[in-house]
């Protein structure tokens, strides 16, 4: 029982990672039903910008979240006027391959900057353990911030998606892009702060990794990323709540399976989950017949 729950709270740290990268994957669709594949690849630069400002300015934990989650809303903001804005109106297909493009460009343009090594994030958070039931359940100070951030993270997004005025203009395009904009809603401004919004919460999830991991490289976006997606599609891709639970689902699953003796195939039952998922409920396990866009 103790090794459960031991399993269970390493699961919501990894749950947590994953949420906040599908949190954007789920934004971007709901809005303009693109797969942002090049996702997993905003985190990964989130990452290294932790990295540069903690290594090279010094900065503390805070400053350098910050900072990352500015300039990964920034590139989100790029990528989508430059790469995804001019196939708006195309097949599905041909932006599915921009994502995929977008996605590989950043990748090697940062093998070739910063070289495929493995980085060593520096310490910005000091390791502290705290002990449970007569040490039987260790729990890493660590695991206690990337909860507590991503919860942070999460009801500030739902605050702005329910209460401000962008999170209305978001919902509206999300329900019929057409009517919102005879309404007098910016349809390519609302898009851009969707993208710097989930490219945001990209970024802080790849300084929480490197604070959590210590270890950082150039294609440490595609395994994430995907899961993420994966994370998305179980809750119900267009939903935020959805999001937010296939993500702590999918970290829970994936670390009860390594605990208990299945750490090759964890992938393997990850992915079996979601299959199983979409024969079953093609929605998602949030979604409804009639889909409740962001």
């Amino acid at each position: 029982m103790k090794q459960l729950l031991q399993q269970l709270i390493n699961g919501i740290s990894l749950g947590s990672i994953y949420a906040l990268i599908a949190l954007g994957y789920t934004m971007v669709y709901g809005i303009i039903n693109l797969i942002n594949f090049a996702h997993g690849d905003i985190y990964m630069m989130g990452a290294y910008v932790g990295f540069a400002l903690t290594t090279f300015l010094k900065l503390g934990f805070l400053p350098s979240l910050l900072i990352s989650m500015l300039v990964c809303s920034i590139l989100g903001v790029v990528i989508e006027k430059v790469a995804y804005k001019p196939i708006r109106n195309s097949t599905r297909i041909a932006a599915l391959i921009t994502a995929i493009s977008v996605s590989l460009f950043l990748q090697y343009i940062m093998v070739y900057f910063v070289k495929p090594d493995t980085r060593t994030f520096p310490e910005v958070l000091k390791s502290r353990i705290l002990t449970l039931f007569n040490g039987k359940i260790i729990i890493d100070i660590k695991n206690i911030y990337i909860i507590l951030i991503t919860i942070i993270l999460m009801m500030s997004l739902q605050y702005i998606v329910h209460k401000t005025k962008v999170g209305k203009a978001m919902r509206a395009v999300s329900l019929d892009k057409d009517a919102a904009e005879l309404m007098g809603i910016d349809i390519n401004k609302t898009i851009s702060i969707t993208f710097a919004i989930g490219s945001a919460l990209a970024g802080a999830a790849g300084v929480l990794v490197g604070v959590y991991y210590n270890t950082i490289n150039p294609l440490m976006g595609a395994g994430p990323g995907l899961k993420a997606f994966v994370a998305a599609v179980l809750g119900g891709i267009g939903i935020i709540p959805g999001a937010v639970f296939g993500g702590f689902f999918l970290g829970m699953t994936e670390t009860l399976v390594s605990a208990y003796g299945g750490s090759v195939f964890k992938d393997a039952v990850a992915f079996s989950i979601l299959i199983i998922v979409l024969l079953l409920k093609p929605n998602g396990l949030l979604g409804k017949t009639v889909k409740e866009k962001v």
